[in-house]
């Protein structure tokens, strides 16, 4: 590809743009990490997503206060994890059918909240990007990283925080044991569906939390079907990322930075055909998954409803 399109502002300016694109990725994966590995498969964190995103919209729209925003988004993140726990942990039913019908159910609700209370999108305040001190002053790395909104950060933060409670807490022992061996759990006193309804809620927050990082983190604005599919790119990412924490950010940030870069080339007009730019990054995703499909070693009990006393 010709130099022109290539240039070191242009190369920042991708980073910069994969890094602050991968925040939604981060947050539905890492929390869909939660529910995988404690056994629970949930597909219906697009539609989680879509209905934070709205809720952390209207509450901005009502309210003028972005924080505002996040609550609501992860309020209603957690009620639908609720729901969908019940569907799939208590009610047992067939978890990849409960999470398209999640989907659904948050895609025409969404669109129809839009429709009802606010009408026609508009714009309203979201977060303001955040220049930490010092750090963004840093040639080339400082404009990479150090130069986002909170949502970004906190992001980027969450997948440490991931590891730290997976390998070092009781609840993390209690998530792995449930995922891996529910019967043994049980008889050394875990409540398993106790475990799994606490991952899913944290989850469908987390995924939330995604939605809003959308609509008032990077766009500043709620539009049907906002999320694009990035729910179920968030999925894919927590297989690509062996459920592991450093795995999935190393998925978001390849997924996001591919994107980014389809996005610049088009911008530039570079000689790069418009459809297969953006199909860019989801070629990837396929490919990558095809290729390491062999050596994903899933939960052992994911997707596996328990029932004590089986």
């Amino acid at each position: 590809m010709s130099d022109e399109f290539l240039t070191l502002a242009t190369l920042i300016g991708i980073a910069h743009s994969g890094v602050r694109l991968a925040t939604p990725y981060l947050y539905a994966a890492l929390g869909e990490m939660f529910g995988q590995r404690s056994g629970v498969l949930n597909l219906g964190v697009e539609g989680v997503m879509l209905m934070g995103a709205f809720a952390a919209y209207y509450a901005v729209y009502l309210g003028g206060d972005p924080w505002l925003g996040v609550l609501a988004a992860l309020a209603t993140g957690a009620l639908m994890g609720l729901l969908m726990a019940l569907i799939s942990v208590t009610m047992q039913a067939e978890q990849g059918i409960s999470g398209i019908g999640l989907t659904l159910f948050g895609l025409g609700l969404s669109s129809l909240l839009l429709k009802v209370l606010v009408g026609a999108p508009v714009s309203v305040k979201g977060f303001s990007v955040w220049e930490i001190p010092g750090l963004s002053a840093i040639p080339v790395i400082g404009p990479i990283f150090f130069d986002h909104n909170v949502l970004v950060y906190l992001a980027y933060l969450l997948a440490p925080v991931s590891i730290y409670v997976l390998n070092r807490t009781t609840f993390g022992l209690k998530i792995r044991a449930v995922g891996q061996n529910p019967e043994a759990a049980d008889s050394l006193g875990v409540r398993v569906n106790a475990v799994r309804y606490a991952t899913v809620i944290l989850g469908s927050a987390l995924a939330g939390l995604a939605g809003a990082s959308l609509s008032i983190g990077l766009l500043s604005i709620f539009q049907e079907n906002i999320t694009n599919g990035i729910g179920f790119i968030a999925v894919a990412l927590v297989y690509f990322g062996s459920w592991r924490p450093l795995g999935v950010l190393a998925g978001a940030l390849l997924f996001s930075t591919i994107n980014a870069f389809q996005l610049w080339m088009q911008v530039l007009g570079a000689p790069i055909p418009s459809d297969l730019a953006v199909m860019l990054p989801y070629i990837l995703t396929i490919v990558v998954l095809a290729v390491g499909v062999k050596q994903i070693r899933q939960p052992a009990a994911l997707t596996k409803p328990y029932e004590r006393g089986e």
